[in-house]
């Protein structure tokens, strides 16, 4: 491997090279993730910092939707043996990744969090790295079972334990005995939206109204079997899901619930643009979250739609607003306060979230104005 020795940051310029590191998926554009990756970047180079995207990923053929940087792909194997060819692959493009990001000299190395691979402990020993934590891994892991809770449990010290400093998304993260015992600086930043970029959707007046969730498969934690309650509860309540095309098991779902599959660009946007209102996770107890900052609900109030929110949101629940509906985050949610839901969307029919009342709690310039301060604060920069 490659040695590396760090250019003293004495004398230097206050501007940056930052490594920006993502494990094991493919980040596309038009995703929740890729999207707020797109915005990082694109608000670090505004202040001056010279970034590079490094992206280790399973193969793809089509990679035109794909974030532009470096990729670092692997095969998944097949066939007898699967995992373990699959995990092969894996180690030897994080061997690659490692090489080109110390090839790229960063200053830091800005990494969100993700189950460990071999090497990339490597790379965080030769270079101050920040992770960013977006969920509570040890539930999530535990919440989608099988030998990856274990190899997570049994792995996750190796990178927490070499980090030169955390961002999470929430205070409750934060504070989390899983991440405090490794006495890590930290700071808390809450997920952003540029809302420069993008404009409100003209609010429409449907009879019945339209309630609208964007979610993905196989994650329990998004509640997604509540909501067929709920439109079983109330046939006058139209129910657009987003992102899933089936529900496992089940074939007869009620008239008013609408799968959609996974849906970009105008496809998205038109049945964005429908939504009388929107919702989040509705279980995210399942995996000990209870404050959250979720991409999913940034969208949806870029674009003005008012928003039911089943738990804390550490950015818009402190502002006590009418356009948005607080309700418990707890396994009975919906049979508790379907009526309270049915109403506000109800109520929410032609009326869009004013965008001056979110901006100063939501703007990604502000938020990454604080995470490129607190690189500054890991690496000893003491100038602006």
């Amino acid at each position: 491997m490659k040695r590396f020795t760090k250019m003293p940051l004495m004398g230097r310029s206050n501007k940056m090279r930052i490594a920006y590191v993502t494990m094991h998926w493919p980040r596309f554009a038009a995703s929740g993730v890729g999207k707020k990756i797109n915005r990082q970047i694109k608000a670090w180079r505004d202040s001056g910092h010279i970034v590079e995207l490094f992206n280790h990923m399973h193969s793809l053929e089509d990679k035109s939707l794909l974030l532009n940087g470096k990729r670092f792909e692997y095969d998944l194997g097949t066939g007898q043996f699967a995992t373990i060819k699959t995990e092969v692959n894996r180690i030897k493009a994080v061997k690659a990744l490692i090489e080109s990001v110390l090839e790229f000299e960063p200053d830091i190395i800005y990494m969100r969090w993700s189950i460990y691979t071999y090497p990339i402990h490597r790379l965080l020993n030769h270079i101050s790295t920040v992770v960013e934590i977006n969920t509570v891994d040890t539930s999530e892991y535990r919440a989608l079972g099988g030998i990856y809770a274990l190899y997570n449990r049994l792995t996750r010290s190796i990178i927490l334990s070499k980090v030169a400093g955390i961002v999470f998304i929430t205070e409750q993260m934060r504070s989390m005995p899983d991440f405090t015992r490794f006495k890590k600086p930290s700071a808390t930043i809450a997920n952003s939206i540029n809302l420069d970029t993008t404009s409100p959707f003209p609010a429409p007046a449907n009879t019945p109204p339209h309630l609208l969730f964007i979610g993905t498969p196989g994650m329990a934690w998004h509640g997604v079997d509540k909501l067929m309650v709920l439109a079983k509860s109330f046939p006058d309540l139209e129910i657009d899901i987003v992102g899933i095309s089936e529900l496992q098991g089940l074939r007869n779902l009620p008239g008013n619930l609408h799968l959609y599959g996974y849906l970009q660009g105008e496809a998205l946007e038109k049945v964005m643009r429908n939504a009388d209102a929107a919702i989040g996770s509705l279980s995210l107890h399942l995996i000990d979250i209870y404050e959250g900052s979720t991409l999913k609900i940034l969208d949806y109030i870029s674009r003005g739609i008012p928003c039911i929110l089943p738990y804390f949101d550490v950015n818009l629940t402190p502002l006590n607003s009418e356009y948005f509906l607080q309700i418990p985050n707890n396994e009975a949610n919906i049979q508790t306060h379907g009526q309270a839901i049915r109403d506000f969307v109800y109520r929410m029919r032609g009326q869009r979230v004013p965008c001056e009342l979110i901006a100063g709690q939501v703007d990604t310039k502000i938020k990454e104005s604080e995470r490129l301060k607190f690189f500054r604060q890991i690496l000893g920069m003491n100038h602006p």
